[in-house]
Order: C-alpha cells, then sequence, then structure tokens
C-alpha cells in the first residue's frame, strides 16, 4: 500500500483510522516531497522576507473535489500495483523520478491524469473515510472518531502503559489540527457505498 497512507490507516490497531487529518496532511507532504525546495533552486538569492521558511516546508491544504464512481473504481483498482511500487520505497524517503515515473504511469493506466490526480482523489477519500465510525459505518465527523477512540483507549487494560500513552498523544494531537470540513456532501454517501472495499484496499494489509 502506499507510504502515505499507512500512518493513519494502520496505527494504534484499536480502530480502522486514526484521523484524515493526519492522513491528508502525509498524502500532502508526500506529494510536495517530490519537488526540491525553493531555496534549494535559487541559492544564490538571498531569503525573501515575503517568503519565510517554515510557511514554505507546510503541506499545501487539500484540494477538495467531488469523488465519482469511477474514480473510487480506479483507486481500487490500482491499489496493487501503487503498492508494488511504494514498497521499494524505503521509510521517509523522498520518491526518486524513476519511482515517480512509474506512479504516474500506473495512475494512467487506471484512468487517472498522473499519480498528483490519483493521490489528490485518495486524499479526498482518506478524509471522508476519516470520520466514519468504524464500528457503525456511519458518518458522524472526525472529531467524534477521534474523541471516541480516546475513551475506547482510556477504557483499554490490556494495553500496556507506554503504548497507551503514545496511542492517547497521537490523538490529542490530531484533535488539535482537524481535519476540514468535506465540501462535498455527495462524497461520504459515495464512500459508504464502497466503505468495505476502501477499507480493505486502503487499510493494513501488510500485518
Amino acid at each position: 500500500m502506499p507510504a502515505l497512507l499507512r500512518p493513519a490507516l494502520t496505527a494504534l490497531g484499536v480502530a480502522c483510522l486514526v484521523s484524515a487529518a493526519s492522513l491528508a496532511s502525509s498524502g500532502a507532504a508526500f506529494a510536495q516531497a517530490k519537488q526540491p525546495p525553493a531555496q534549494s533552486q535559487a541559492p544564490s538569492q538571498a531569503p525573501s522576507q515575503e517568503a519565510p521558511a517554515p510557511t514554505e516546508q507546510q503541506a499545501p491544504p487539500l484540494k477538495q473535489i467531488a469523488l465519482t464512481d469511477k474514480q473510487i473504481d480506479g483507486v481500487l483498482a490500482a491499489q496493487k500495483d501503487v503498492e508494488a511500487i511504494t514498497a521499494k520505497l524505503p521509510e521517509n524517503a523522498a520518491p526518486d523520478q524513476k519511482l515517480l515515473a512509474q506512479l504516474d504511469e500506473v495512475a494512467k493506466k487506471h484512468g487517472f491524469a498522473g499519480y498528483d490526480d490519483y493521490n489528490n482523489v485518495v486524499d479526498n477519500i482518506s478524509l471522508v473515510i476519516g470520520g466514519f465510525d468504524p464500528a457503525t459505518k456511519k458518518y458522524v465527523g472526525t472529531e467524534a472518531v477521534i474523541k471516541s477512540q480516546i475513551a475506547q483507549l482510556q477504557a483499554d487494560k490490556k494495553m500496556s502503559a507506554k503504548d497507551k500513552k503514545e496511542a492517547l498523544d497521537e490523538l490529542n494531537e490530531a484533535l488539535k489540527t482537524p481535519a476540514p470540513a468535506v465540501e462535498n456532501k455527495g462524497n461520504i454517501d459515495l464512500v459508504a457505498k464502497y466503505y468495505d472495499k476502501l477499507i480493505a484496499a486502503l487499510g493494513d494489509d501488510e500485518n
């Protein structure tokens, strides 16, 4: 599965998902890693006061789109091919041009304009999935999902204190950076229609 999906979709083992906010930002950061920082492109130029470094390194906001059945079918069909390529990528490493070309080719094969287009569709799907209660498979919103997971963790008597603290810290941090509201409400019904297939394809299939 794509490296960008692992943190949010496989974390904790308590629920299917952690937070769409962390997943979407991870996806954006992965896409951003394809391009060298602006400063490295022009080392001879003096630092600009109009574009401070911290702002440049922030992940770009998610471009929300109205999803279609065709796009979701394309994501589901592309998963094995994308996973086979991204599995070669070392942890926390930016993809090289050869790998990016392979990802573009796979994305186009499954009906996308390129890997950026595919990645944006996955991020939009993930934004919606992050608001689904894994138990009821109903959309309740990301904040409600995270709060429910926090309550489940606090009540868990089997989890080690260390693991519980790490998981609670991650969830509480996610609450501080909530995912953006889903702009296209039709996406919720569409994702609900494919929920089980999407969880199976984008979830933890490695452990």
